[in-house]
């Protein structure tokens, strides 16, 4: 991998993968609405591999680092790239909207963006610094803390 730690730019196809690798806090770029020459750009102007399911792409001259990702399913493809990449994990720690960082914040600071159900519920808060989006332990917080106890399984394994 030329760029150390992995970042990585998705193409249009894998926005789940996209939300996964954020949840576990891998540097994840993704846009539903990029064509492949901004794709190849982007990716190396910001010094991040392209990950696609399209082999076209990945022969391009211009590409500095990409990767074919395996798999249909977006935990299969979540294994694929950390068994191969490895990167340095980091839950809980990014937005899975943006990519932005999460902060934790005080439940007073976003009583006022809650549900009342939420707010009567919930006493423990993160808030994405660059969208502001609001992040609890919810309803399913044991789905996504098994797909990080996975992610964090086949990393060790990798290294």
């Amino acid at each position: 991998m030329p760029f150390a730690p992995p970042r990585f730019l998705l193409d249009v196809h894998l926005g789940a993968l996209a939300r996964r690798l954020r949840l576990v806090g891998v540097d994840t770029a993704y846009s539903n609405d990029l064509d492949d020459d901004t794709l190849v750009a982007m990716a190396n102007e910001q010094r991040r591999a392209l990950l696609t399911q399209d082999r076209r792409l990945l022969h391009r001259r211009a590409l500095e680092a990409g990767a074919f990702v395996h798999g249909q399913d977006p935990d299969e493809q979540l294994r694929d790239v950390l068994d191969r990449f490895a990167p340095p994990l980091a839950p809980w720690s990014r937005c899975t909207a943006c990519n932005g960082r999460l902060a934790p914040v005080a439940k007073e600071a976003v009583d006022h963006l809650l549900e009342p159900g939420t707010r009567a519920t919930y006493d423990v808060f993160a808030r994405c610094r660059a969208c502001g989006r609001v992040y609890w332990p919810g309803a399913h917080h044991t789905r996504l803390a098994e797909i990080v106890r996975t992610a964090q399984t086949v990393v060790a394994a990798a290294e």
